[in-house]
């Protein structure tokens, strides 16, 4: 929409008023604006998950080799004195050196067992090779592939040598003897761990690494050539999985220093309390923390793994600090592999941090491979320390005085700066660093509540959020929680689950093993729950049963759809979709749960869901009732009986009002075709018989020269534009769009497509090509399905109930037809489907000898039930004429020229100017006798193939979609209600423009407009224009010619667009009418056969997109408007040589919008007025109108409720829509004696009907008093008339060619005859016209394509 800079510099005028229209605009309701209609219906994009443990270990065997050789120092190295001495926190001289080897032995197996108590453990103490090799071989042949743990320690023996080498002894430790690293990697294969505790270990990772290489190449050798030596040799293993920790770089000696263990690096890994308590009374710090001492920590109460004691809380803080830490530092993947994947490795690495930084305090700098990134200054250290500190600076009291110990405020704290993070952060930024330790308080009863909460608010962000949550591994903690019984968990737990199997639906599986699935049957069942909760269980058990047999067993047997069906009449729309979309899947494909579903007549309390106020619980209904008769069982007479009552009431939904129901409603009767399908091979036999003996006096039929759109060779007009929507509109219907058209044609080029049977092409060319529905082509065109539709009778569909049930196949086949040819391409492209399926199988059934011989193709096609024809390219544009003959299926395609092979589609080249006139026919055959795709031959001849095809091809994304909204942040607040929005200042300039337009075009009309026949508008238009629009608040105008429609800036003198409206060739555009004009606008057409089609994104930059489609009024049949009603006036047939109507006689479809209430009242060549609430998508009311004559103008206020309908007869009728059917009709004028070209009903609260017949006679009428108030007498033989709402003016443009402007008395303040400057040429016969509803424009359309707009005097405007 354009700013326009006059309107934005205007004065603010009266404040007061603007305030108070704003407030208006904003009360209005938007009709269209929901989600299914700017969304495709289609699920999200799944996401890998990639937080699953596709390859869980355990550590299985420990290997611990210790080299102490105690009383005597390796050569190599200095010791200090006094040094570090001790070993496993044993000093080896106070024993005897035996005993202290095997007790720090003893030691070290405990400290590990305290992380890993199952492993197998194995002491090897100051070992020969031998001794080494024989345990390495043993414990790997007992691990198989899992992990072994390679522990050494080198403080008795020289530093590790450059060439890869450790040291162990001789027999008699006379000697050290070297140990490869190499022949160490082979007797300990992969996966290992390996801990170096010794000086310059660095040197040993560096060999390890250098010796892995080698294997790695040696393997690749061996591989590419067999012949090689080393392909004999068996082969090494490879080193990939094998992780090492080391105490220092290769140039680094260990610390010397007294008071620390000699084995710190251990000491860390293993007892990594311990250590570091010791280190922080050995720092500066400590003296702040008054009577701790080395001799006091080691009294610190409790056991590690309590975690209400001192000892424990301390050691679940270390643990959520350094997860948290390394959560936040590491890539997600090494932290998957390193802290998830296998417990003891896990400890390993989070005590490894802790090495990292006391061991860097003294110059030492530990080494690990896979390499981390430094973690010793990570901020979370400084949350340890002050942990440390309140725990310690309790210790003197607790021990003397014996007072209880206060918990550490950590946990709280941390809760809180999560919560800040999700209070206060904006979009984009880097995840919360709180998240692990969120995890770990899930352990704690305390703080449990809490931090499920914020888990939940977390996960609402959205499914990036969960993908983070469930790689930190919240996995298992939220399933451990359904084994709960506090009732305060529910509601939380059910959001979470929600949230988590939105995004990630596999974990069905999980729930259902660990029987997770009762918790939420449960929550479902429990009626105090409130509503958002069951529908959150029920959208976490619909994940469950979906496509999962023992998901379905599991919930059946939990009385599941007994709780489903006890919900059905909840008043919360969203458990009631939630709900039947559950029984939909438990019973797909699931016999057991199907006969319980008949034994508590599901299928029947499903049945009032189908008149449900939302369209989305009408379609989940439709999904339960379609799944419910596509069950692939055997059938008895009972559920024949039952799938038979099914389908009838789903027919009822025939003519529902949203395309989302229908297309459901498609599939559903699929699964019925499926299933009964020898019966619908038969129906449809008959029906391609009876076509193809009957001809239908259809307009599309008889060359009659008004059927077909004059040829536009001018070369002004443009091509149409590509409609989203409609990339596959039927070529039979109309020309196809320039975008299709390149695309079929690089098709021809490259051969077609390969099509499987899966996808049946949704090109829906009309031509059919003999052979399977794999090639791109139907069997069944579009003219043909529409022809078959209008053979079979349709008064039949309205009595559907009650009708003997060896023809419900025939009903539902008319049910098809009849959606083949819904107005929303969504659902015709799948009704053709099925269509084409079914006649495909019962022609190859009825005739399976026959093949196709390439060498001639001749009129008389082979015994097929189609004959062949190709339509000829004409270069000069001009239509070809449809040809006369009904045998063939396709009933409009014109013989193709007397020689045996047709003519190849010469390839697409625009005429002159580049037009593709609207009638063009394009050739729509591929060529003949390619050889079609490559599995043509195999499916062909397989039924069984088909079957699938069909029931495979066939769904619609309802349920993914719907499973979208869990997906989505539920908490945020909408776009439009947040104050600082885009969305929300684009709205708010829209009612400011709106404000502007209202006032200034007000003080113009109350002026008073003396004259109007300033013309500030002409254009040719590239149709006849037969319906005009204005916008109300932009400069934007609508113009429709038969089946297209133009915009055109009138300011600018520009064309904004032009697109075609996709209704069949025999129709016709006869009304339209902006929706949501205040705000984001959408355009709605009427076509004469009864359908309406809302558009958006027209007159910008974007594609032109189809909204939604529906069939307004079901019998306005086109064949049923032959002649003009017999009680027209004489002069009505003379005035229609200028109409376009009178061809058919009636009035084409009449509609009017009221947008306060967002109804829709729709009427034309029938005998009521239909409502439809647009909210709804439903109908809500017809009013029968009385008369045996069409209606031919409509116009309602809301206000009172009233409608005035103009008729076909001369009678004007008011009716209120508050009262009952019999009763509504309040109020008959029958003054005028001919057609009525307008009725219009003033908007104000004592406003007058004022209506005005073809000969020219304005009445206005008091609705309370059966006489008119006033008469005034314009020209005669009207064509066309438009009443001003605010400026009382009314314009006429008559068969004369040309236009009067009346005013309220009668006056005539102008007549236009005359094209203002187009060298004085006569205007052409009006054929529609109409006025601005604020400004004083009136727009004027004309058989000779032209269209303008004549205003009020310049210097009033």
């Amino acid at each position: 929409m354009k700013m326009d800079s006059d309107l934005l510099h205007s004065p603010a005028v009266g404040l007061a008023e603007e305030e108070e229209a704003d407030m208006n605009d904003w009360k209005l309701p938007l009709a269209f604006m929901k989600k299914r209609h700017s969304e495709k219906i289609e699920g999200s994009k799944a996401l890998a998950q990639s937080w699953r443990m596709k390859d869980r270990m355990k550590t299985v065997s420990v290997a611990l080799v210790l080299c102490l050789n105690v009383g005597v120092d390796p050569p190599d190295v200095v010791k200090t004195s006094p040094c570090a001495r001790l070993e496993c926190w044993i000093d080896p001289l106070s024993m005897s050196p035996q005993k202290a080897l095997e007790t720090i032995g003893a030691n070290l197996q405990k400290q590990y067992e305290n992380w890993q108590p199952r492993a197998r453990y194995k002491q090897s103490l100051d070992p020969t090779v031998d001794e080494v090799k024989k345990l390495c071989t043993s414990l790997r042949r007992n691990a198989k592939e899992e992990r072994v743990l390679f522990h050494y320690n080198g403080h008795g023996v020289p530093r590790p040598t450059v060439n890869g080498e450790i040291w162990v002894f001789n027999k008699n430790y006379t000697q050290y003897i070297p140990l490869s690293i190499y022949d160490l990697q082979t007797w300990m294969g992969s996966p290992s761990i390996f801990v170096y505790d010794c000086s310059n270990a660095g040197i040993i990772v560096k060999s390890f690494k250098q010796f892995a290489l080698q294997r790695e190449q040696e393997l690749e050798v061996a591989a590419i050539n067999p012949s090689h030596p080393l392909a004999q040799m068996p082969l090494p293993p490879s080193m990939k999985n094998c992780i090492q920790l080391a105490a220092c770089e290769a140039s680094e000696l260990l610390p010397m220093n007294p008071d620390l263990p000699a084995d710190l690096f251990t000491s860390c890994l293993t007892t990594p309390i311990k250590i570091a308590l010791r280190w922080f009374c050995m720092q500066k710090s400590a003296k702040l923390v008054p009577g701790v001492t080395l001799d006091l920590i080691e009294k610190i109460p409790g056991r590690l793994n309590d975690r209400r004691t001192p000892l424990g809380e301390l050691n679940w803080i270390f643990t959520a600090i350094t997860d948290t830490i390394a959560w936040n530092v590491l890539p997600r993947d090494l932290f998957q592999k390193l802290f998830r994947q296998d417990l003891l490795v896990a400890s390993l690495f989070r005590n490894f941090l802790l090495a990292e930084r006391i061991m860097r305090s003294y110059n030492c700098t530990p080494v690990s491979s896979p390499r981390l990134p430094p973690t010793y200054m990570h901020a979370m250290w400084q949350a340890w320390d002050l942990a440390v500190d309140i725990c310690l600076s309790q210790l003197p009291t607790i021990i003397e005085e014996g007072t209880a110990f206060r918990h550490s405020p950590f946990f709280a704290e941390q809760l809180t700066a999560f919560q800040v993070w999700l209070t206060m952060g904006v979009e984009n930024r880097n995840p919360p660093e709180q998240l692990p330790i969120v995890l770990q308080v899930l352990l704690s009863q305390v703080h449990r509540l809490r931090a499920l909460d914020l888990l939940g608010r977390f996960l609402d962000l959205g499914p990036w959020a969960v993908s983070l949550a469930l790689s930190v591994g919240i996995f298992p903690y939220v399933l451990k929680l359904l084994q709960s019984s506090a009732r305060e968990l529910r509601p939380l737990l059910v959001f979470i689950w929600a949230k988590i199997l939105a995004v990630d639906s596999s974990c069905q599986a999980d729930l259902v093993k660990d029987n997770g699935h009762k918790y939420f049957l449960s929550v479902l069942a429990d009626s105090y729950m409130p509503a958002e909760h069951r529908t959150m269980a029920v959208f976490i058990l619909a994940v469950i049963v979906n496509n999962y047999t023992t998901g379905q067993e599991a919930c059946l047997q939990g009385n599941l759809i007994a709780n489903c069906l006890e919900q059905l009449s909840d008043p919360h729309p969203l458990l009631r979709q939630w709900v039947a979309i559950c029984l939909g899947r438990i019973w797909q494909n699931f016999d057991p749960a199907r006969w319980c579903g008949v034994r508590d007549s599901a299928h029947e309390k499903l049945y009032t869901l189908l008149s449900d106020p939302i369209p989305e619980v009408r379609c989940a209904a439709v999904f339960a009732l379609g799944t419910f008769v596509g069950n692939s069982a055997e059938r008895t007479d009972h559920s024949t009986t039952i799938d038979h009552n099914v389908a009838m009431m789903l027919a009822q939904l025939i003519n529902d009002g949203s395309p989302v129901v229908r297309k459901e409603l498609v599939v559903a009767l699929s699964h019925l075709v499926v299933q009964y399908e020898s019966n619908f091979c038969t129906v449809a036999l008959q029906f391609i018989e009876e076509e193809k003996n009957y001809s239908v006096p259809s307009p599309a039929n008889t060359a009659e020269p008004g059927n077909l759109t004059p040829v536009r060779d001018s070369p002004a007009i443009p091509r149409l534009r590509p409609v989203n929507s409609y990339t596959n509109i039927r070529a039979a219907t109309t020309a196809r769009l320039n975008k299709s058209l390149q695309n079929l044609n690089l098709n021809e080029e490259g051969g077609p497509p390969a099509f499987s049977p899966g996808n049946l092409s949704t090109s829906s060319s009309a031509s059919s090509t003999l052979g399977s529905p794999d090639n791109d082509e139907y069997i069944l065109s579009f003219e043909t399905i529409d022809k078959m539709r209008r053979v079979s009778s349709y008064s039949s569909l309205n009595s559907l109930i009650g009708v003997s049930f060896n023809s419900v196949y025939t009903q539902i086949w008319r049910v098809l037809l009849h959606l083949a040819a819904d107005p929303f391409p969504e659902v015709s492209d799948l009704a053709m489907k099925v269509l084409n399926s079914i006649a495909y199988k019962a022609t190859m059934n009825a005739r399976p000898q026959r093949i196709l011989d390439s060498g001639s193709l001749t009129q008389s096609a082979p015994a097929s039930p189609t004959s062949k024809g190709t339509h000829i390219h004409q270069a000069g544009g001009s239509p070809p004429m449809p040809s006369t003959s009904s045998s063939s299926l396709t009933n409009e395609v014109p013989k193709p020229p007397a020689r045996e092979q047709p003519a190849p589609r010469p390839p697409y080249t625009p005429t002159l100017g580049g037009q593709a006139p609207h009638s063009h026919q394009f050739p729509r055959t591929r060529k003949m006798f390619d050889k079609g795709p490559e599995q043509a031959g195999e499916d062909g001849d397989e039924p069984c193939g088909h079957r699938n095809y069909i029931s495979v091809a066939l769904q619609t994304g309802l349920c993914d979609w719907s499973a979208k909204y869990f997906a989505q942040p539920v908490m945020k607040i909408p776009e439009e209600h947040d104050l600082e929005s885009q969305v929300r200042m684009e709205r708010q300039w829209r009612f400011l423009r709106n404000t502007r337009v209202r006032r200034q075009s007000r003080c113009i009309t109350q002026k008073g407009v003396s004259r109007l026949d300033d013309q500030i508008f002409i254009n040719r238009n590239p149709g006849v224009p037969s319906v005009v629009k204005f916008h109300p608040f932009n400069t934007c105008i609508a113009v429709a010619d038969k089946d297209s429609i133009c915009f055109w800036d009138w300011e600018k003198g520009e064309r904004l667009d032009y697109f075609y409206n996709g209704n069949p060739r025999y129709t016709r555009i006869t009304a339209m009418e902006y929706l949501n004009g205040h705000d984001c606008s959408l355009l709605l057409t009427a076509t004469d056969d009864g359908a309406l089609r809302i558009w958006k994104n027209f007159a910008d930059q974007k594609n032109p997109e189809m909204v939604t489609a529906w069939q307004g009024l079901s019998d306005m049949l086109p064949t049923t408007r032959g002649q003009p009603s017999a009680s027209a006036h004489s002069l009505a047939r003379r005035v229609s040589i200028y109409l376009d109507r009178s061809k058919q006689g009636g009035a084409g479809m009449v509609v009017d919008w009221e947008q306060e209430t967002g109804l829709l009242m729709t009427s034309g060549d029938v005998r009521v007025i239909r409502i439809w609430d647009t909210d709804r998508e439903m109908k809500v009311q017809d009013i029968p109108t009385g008369a045996d004559s069409c209606v031919t103008s409509l116009s309602c206020d809301s206000q009172r409720s009233l409608i005035v309908a103009g008729l076909g007869d001369g009678s004007v009728r008011v009716f209120d829509r508050r009262m009952g059917p019999n009763e509504c009709r309040v109020m008959t004028y029958r003054e005028h004696g001919a057609w009525v070209v307008k009725a219009h009903l003033q908007k104000e609260t004592d406003g007058h009907v004022i209506s005005v017949s073809v000969n020219g006679d304005v009445r206005f009428f008091e609705p309370r008093t059966p006489d008119s108030v006033n008469v005034l007498q314009t020209v005669k033989g009207l064509t066309a008339l438009d009443i001003h709402p605010q400026a009382n003016l009314f314009a006429c443009g008559s068969m004369n060619q040309f236009i009067a402007v009346y005013n309220s008395n009668g006056d005539v303040i102008s007549n236009i005859k005359y094209y203002d400057g187009f060298m004085g040429q006569r205007i052409g016969a009006i054929s529609c016209l109409a006025f601005h509803p604020y400004w004083p424009h009136l727009a004027v359309g004309s058989n000779d394509y032209y269209m303008s707009i004549y205003s009020a005097e310049k210097r009033l405007r």
